[in-house]
Parts: C-alpha cells; sequence; structure tokens
C-alpha cells in the first residue's frame, strides 16, 4: 500500500460514538405537469407589451380551452422562482485585488428543496458549424460567470457525446466549465465549417443522399434531447431547456414534410410537456448575409440563378429552424435568432424563467380513450382576459394518463439504472459517496471511493447459529469529461454477521472502500447506485471529482480527509510505507462512523482533524517555506476565516510529495447544518507566492 492511501486509512481508523442522524432523508420533488384521467395541470407564463412578466392576476383573469371547449379552473396560483427563503444565500463577492489572491469559495450541494431553477443547457453540436462553436463557448462561460446563482442546477451536455454522458445537474461551477472545454466542431455532423456551403464548392447538400443523411442525424438529434428530458422529468419544479442549434429540418425542399422526424419531433414535444420542460432554442448564427461572397464561384451561373441566391438562402434558413421554432412554440419557451448577442439571449431565456401560473382543469372523461391504437392529441388554448397582455403555454398533450406514459422501474437493473441518473442522493438505501483524488509518486494519480450504506435499510435474513445475512447489488461508474466510463464497478455483495458483529451493523453501518488508478488527468464525475434485490429498494449517490496534471509542475493539493478527533485516545499513526493493500470488500466498520471520512457528521463543540498531500512544492536546497489558511462556509456564505500560519513538514525530505494535517475545533454555538471546510496552502519559497486550495463538505448535528 502506497503510503498516502496507509496514512489515510489510519486517519479514518479513530471515529465518533454517535447515531447516523435524520439528515439522510430525502425529500419529495414539486409535480408541476400532471396530466390524468382526474387532472390536467399545466404552466403559463404572462408577460406585458415590454416582455415583463406579470405576476398579479387571478384565475377569472383566465380562460382555458381543450379542443375549443371552455374547461373550469378548479386549481390556480403564482410559483415565484426568485430567490426567496429556501434558495441559499449568495456567495461573498470579493474585491478584485483580493479575488487574484484567494481562491475561490468552494460549490455548495443543494437539496430538492433549495433548487430555484433548473436548466440544462444541450448543445446540439451535430448541427452547429465551426463558426458557431467559438462563440458559443464564449457566451456559456459568460453565464456561468455571471448568470448561475445560488439556488440555480445546471447540466452542460452535448448531443453527439453519447447517453452516458448525461452530466451531473450541480451548482460546481468546476464541472461545467470543464463541460465547455468540451465543445468542440463535430466535423460529422450535418453542418459544415459555416452554415452555408460555398456556391460551386460541390458542397451544397441538395441530393437525396445529403438529405437522407442530414435526416438521420436530426433524428439523433432529438434521440439525445428526449433522452435528457428523461432524465429531468424527477427533479423538482419547472425545468428550462436552452438548446443551441442552427439546423433542425422538418421539411425538405425535394419531398415536403420528413414524416420520421416529425414524428420523433411530436413524441419529444409531448415528453418535453408531461416532464415540465420548456425549450428555449437558440440559433447562433446571428446575423446571416443570404447575398454572394468571396467564397462563392458563379462560372457556371447564368445571371437569373445568380439572382434567385438570395432567395434560396432565405429560404433555407427557415427551413433550418422549423424544428427549433416548434420546440420553442409548443413547450411555452421562446426561439431566439437574427441576434449577434449569444449571452443576451441567455439572459433573456434565464429571466424568463423566473416565474409562472400553475393551472389546472378536471378534462371530460372522452379525454383519455382507454382502446389500444394511436393515442389523440388534445390542443390546449390558455387566453388572458387582461388587455395587452400575451401568455405562453404548452400547446396540448397526447391523450394518454402520465401513468401510462411514464415507465416504473421494476427489476433490479432498471431501479439501478434510474437511480444512477439522479443528481441528488436519493432512493430508500442511504448511500453517502466520497471520491478521493490523491497521488502516488511511484504509479501515479488515483482515486479512492468511499462508500457508507446504513445497514438498517438493507434487508437481513435470519439464518441458524445466530447468523443474518443480506445481500446487495452494487454499480459505481467513473465518468470523464467526456461521458466515458473510465472505471467500473458491477457486482453482487453478500454481507453474513453475527450476533455482535450484526447488532454493531445495524448501529454503525456498512463502508465500501476501493482505490483504482487515474489514466489521465481531468475531470471525473463518480455514480454510484445499489438495489436491495429483496426488498427492491434502491440509493444512489454521486461526487464530482478533479484529478489535476501533477507532471505539470505546479503546485497541488490531494482531496482532504477528515474525521472528528476522538479526545479519549490517541491519535492513530501512520503504518510505513510498504504496507500491502486489503482487497477491496463490503465490511462493517469497526466503531460509530458519524465522525469518518465516510460520513463526516460531527458534533458542536467538538474537535475535528484534516490531513492532505501537497504536490510539487519549490525545492529550494532548504525547508519548503509553506503556510495554510482554513475557511469555513455554509450554505455558501463564508463564516470562518482562519489567519495564514506556518505549515511544519518536518522529516520529509521530498518537497514534490509532503504530507499536511491540521485540527479546527467546532464552536459550539454552530447550528446544524451542511458546512464547506476549505483548505488553502501557499508556497512562499523563494518568493514563489502560488496558491491552493481543497475543499470538502460536512454536517453539525
Amino acid at each position: 500500500m502506497t503510503r498516502s492511501i496507509v496514512f489515510f486509512l489510519a486517519l479514518a481508523a479513530a471515529v465518533a460514538q454517535n447515531p447516523v442522524p435524520s439528515q439522510f432523508q430525502t425529500e419529495q420533488p414539486e409535480t408541476v405537469i400532471r396530466i390524468n384521467v382526474n387532472l390536467v395541470q399545466m404552466d403559463a407564463v404572462v408577460t406585458d407589451a415590454q416582455g415583463k412578466h406579470v405576476t398579479d392576476l387571478t384565475a377569472d383573469d383566465f380562460q382555458i380551452l381543450q379542443d375549443g371547449k371552455p374547461q373550469r379552473i378548479t386549481n390556480f396560483s403564482y410559483i415565484d422562482t426568485t430567490p426567496g427563503v429556501a434558495a441559499p444565500a449568495p456567495v461573498q463577492r470579493a474585491s478584485a485585488k483580493k479575488r487574484t489572491a484567494m481562491p475561490p469559495p468552494p460549490p455548495m450541494n443543494l437539496k430538492p428543496s433549495q433548487v430555484r431553477r433548473t436548466v440544462a443547457v444541450v448543445v446540439d453540436d451535430l448541427a452547429l458549424s465551426f463558426d458557431s462553436v467559438g462563440r458559443i463557448r464564449t457566451a456559456l462561460k459568460k453565464f456561468v460567470d455571471s448568470e448561475v446563482e445560488p439556488g440555480d442546477m445546471v447540466a452542460i451536455l452535448r448531443t453527439s457525446a453519447g447517453m452516458g454522458s448525461l452530466q451531473q445537474f450541480t451548482t460546481d461551477k468546476r464541472i461545467l466549465y470543464a463541460a465547455i472545454d468540451h465543445i468542440k466542431f463535430n466535423g460529422m455532423g450535418r453542418v459544415g465549417v459555416s452554415s452555408f456551403a460555398p456556391l460551386g464548392s460541390g458542397g451544397g447538400g441538395g441530393g437525396a443522399l445529403n438529405q437522407e443523411r442530414n435526416s438521420v442525424i436530426a433524428q439523433g438529434t432529438l434521440g439525445a434531447i428526449r433522452y435528457i428530458i428523461d432524465g429531468l422529468r424527477d427533479l423538482p419544479g419547472r425545468k428550462s431547456m436552452m438548446l443551441f442549434s442552427e439546423n433542425l429540418q422538418l421539411f425538405n425542399a425535394r419531398s415536403g414534410v420528413d414524416q420520421m422526424v416529425m414524428d420523433n419531433l411530436n413524441r419529444l414535444l409531448d415528453a418535453a410537456n408531461r416532464a415540465s420542460v420548456v425549450i428555449y432554442s437558440i440559433d447562433p448564427r446571428g446575423l446571416q448575409t443570404t447575398s454572394l461572397t468571396a467564397a462563392d464561384s458563379t462560372r457556371k451561373m447564368n445571371p437569373r440563378q445568380i439572382s434567385r441566391v438570395p432567395m434560396q438562402r432565405s429560404a433555407q434558413i427557415f427551413r433550418s429552424q422549423d424544428g427549433l421554432v416548434r420546440l420553442a412554440d409548443q413547450t411555452g419557451g421562446l426561439f431566439f435568432a437574427n441576434n449577434n448577442d449569444i449571452g443576451g439571449e441567455i439572459r433573456k431565456a434565464m429571466q424568463d424563467s423566473e416565474g409562472y401560473y400553475l393551472i389546472a382543469y378536471h378534462p371530460d372523461a372522452s379525454t383519455f380513450d382507454p382502446r389500444t391504437g394511436r393515442a389523440k392529441f388534445h390542443k390546449v388554448e390558455v387566453k388572458v382576459k387582461r388587455a395587452g397582455l400575451k401568455v405562453r403555454y404548452r400547446s396540448g398533450f397526447l391523450g394518454n394518463s402520465d401513468r401510462y406514459e411514464k415507465q416504473v422501474a421494476t427489476t433490479p437493473q432498471a431501479l439501478i439504472a434510474h437511480a444512477m441518473n439522479s443528481p441528488f442522493a436519493s432512493g430508500q438505501i442511504h448511500v453517502r459517496l466520497t471520491g478521493l483524488f490523491s497521488y502516488d509518486p511511484k504509479t501515479g494519480p488515483y482515486l479512492s471511493t468511499l462508500l457508507y450504506i446504513d445497514a438498517n435499510d438493507l434487508k437481513f435474513e435470519d439464518e441458524p447459529d445466530g447468523w443474518h445475512k443480506a445481500t446487495f447489488d452494487l454499480v459505481a461508474r467513473t465518468f470523464d469529461a467526456n461521458g466515458n466510463s473510465d472505471d467500473a464497478t458491477d457486482k453482487a455483495y453478500t454481507v453474513r454477521l453475527k450476533d455482535d458483529a450484526y447488532r454493531n451493523a445495524l448501529k454503525v453501518g456498512i463502508v465500501y472502500s476501493v482505490p483504482h488508478r487515474v489514466k489521465k488527468p481531468g475531470p471525473y464525475q463518480m455514480r454510484v447506485a445499489i438495489c436491495d434485490p429483496n426488498s427492491d429498494e434502491v440509493g444512489s449517490a454521486t461526487q464530482f471529482v478533479e484529478v489535476p496534471d501533477v507532471s505539470k509542475g505546479k503546485l497541488t493539493l490531494s482531496s482532504l480527509m477528515i474525521r472528528e478527533h476522538d479526545e479519549t485516545k490517541p491519535a492513530a499513526a501512520a503504518p510505513p510505507a510498504g504496507a500491502t493493500t486489503p482487497p477491496a470488500a463490503a465490511t462493517p466498520v469497526d466503531e460509530n462512523p458519524n465522525g469518518t471520512p465516510a460520513v463526516r457528521i460531527f458534533r458542536a463543540g467538538h474537535e475535528i482533524i484534516y490531513a492532505y498531500q501537497i504536490l510539487n512544492a519549490a525545492d529550494s536546497g532548504g525547508k519548503p517555506d509553506l503556510e495554510s489558511q482554513t475557511r469555513v462556509f455554509r450554505d455558501g456564505e463564508q463564516i470562518y476565516e482562519g489567519k495564514p500560519l506556518p505549515l511544519s513538514v518536518q522529516d520529509q525530505k521530498d518537497p514534490k510529495y509532503l504530507l499536511g494535517a491540521g485540527a479546527m475545533r467546532l464552536g459550539p454555538a454552530m447550528k446544524p447544518g451542511d458546512y464547506v471546510l476549505q483548505v488553502i496552502v501557499t508556497d512562499k519559497t523563494g518568493g514563489r507566492n502560488q496558491s491552493t486550495s481543497q475543499s470538502i463538505d460536512f454536517q453539525v448535528e
């Protein structure tokens, strides 16, 4: 075993003495859209002539029609998604001078009740030109910098990246920046380097073969969007999708409507409306010239053909936008085009999601036909009686109840797959995941996974002679920034415990731990899900871990290991380097796990200790000149900042690989809740003055 793994495992050996509290309980998400035999519930946005939201209307100001027949409104409310009591506090912004010297505050984790807006940013790189991709990347970085606020859960996805790349919806801007960096021009898509192929280049794309290819790729785009919508379905509240694309044709010049694309689009629209997803489609091309350019060759064209070029190109633009307009119009969103300010269009989409009316009515019995066959589409109209106002709403739905449309997972495999896609720790089995980056000088970077499972949530079977047995299926995946699974575990575990060991497991839980090597540096997303086949109950957790490129020589910290200090016991010393690594297994922890690195639930007034690796400190031939500083955050707001203190690294000879540690007493008046500890290390050797930081979350009970 490497000395870092041994050090961390030794640090985890001393634990606190309290049971797992109720903070593990999950909350039920708010249901916004419901379509069933008893109730149709939908959302609507009302704006004035200046485009501002109107929020003071009552049910008497609205009229609802289904298939032209008036409906009686039975439920009505206005949902305000602007920051309120449940939203976390905004992060304190430092001055520009201080911001350059101090690392940014760590990201915070949201509970479902704290989510203000959920936004899926979908970059259709199957239908973006080279010219557009760069502008989108720049605009999205500004969006993350200035528009993503506390309470916003955001994911940035690409239609070409495959199903495994469904990113975690997160408040962590590191994840979002990493996703933006991987947006690149896709030469295999249905758009070239620029939106229009130069005349005379042979790339005009008028042939039947090219149209068929474009149709197939368009269906691929719709399939990727549908997958994302299905993932959004179980998230709380009304969701927004910003779709960047410049080519989603429903019609072509030769054969008219593309029926395959149209059918897929209609199914997608129904799924979006049932999942409460509003689509804001953005054509990033901006203002386009349809006239001849220097890249065009007109040697083989007569004057009449040349004169028709602007009209043909205008028609091409409109055809390329048909699907984008339809997606926005029928989900209650907006379509943005002919504007060079992509950032401004993003800002308008975000502002539009700040509130909506929730309206419900009881449909006619004939709405849901129990007979088999194709479901009938029912058109819905929402009208506002007050003059001068504009209302946007979902245009209708297919006559199937949600209980038929929503596929309920029943097999263990389906239950695990559903749990793996959740952005929250979810399910009836309480699971806590801790992914830790570390580095070994001989073999390079690796990730250590600590997975805590509450044994009370497993179904134990009694066996002869006092034995008790439980089984569970565990699936763990580590995804890189491209959505590729870098490491995978898929195993069934059997836990057999007797007498005191069984009672202790019920009291303190089970920890699964395994280290695995990392092939290359970069951002990684770790996801785990477990299923008890005896009860069909599941649990899941997910975490983002960034593996830096240590070979570049930049000052770097490993992940933090943190535990509560049991002052009645001596601190555990690290075993010598070279010890063998025990096999990865699911085993009961020896003591109560609250204060261990796997759980991190501490008691106010107690002391916590933390440890980490310092990589690439400067080597000036003498002792490294290092200092450390700690900060503590609660709900994104800094509540404590320690003074920078010299960091002792005595008897450690290799400055490229050092071990640091510290202690902190939690104030007796600290309120129960979620906190984040940030450790900042500065290397002042030879005037280097380089800083880096790491952070980890914990709870106070």
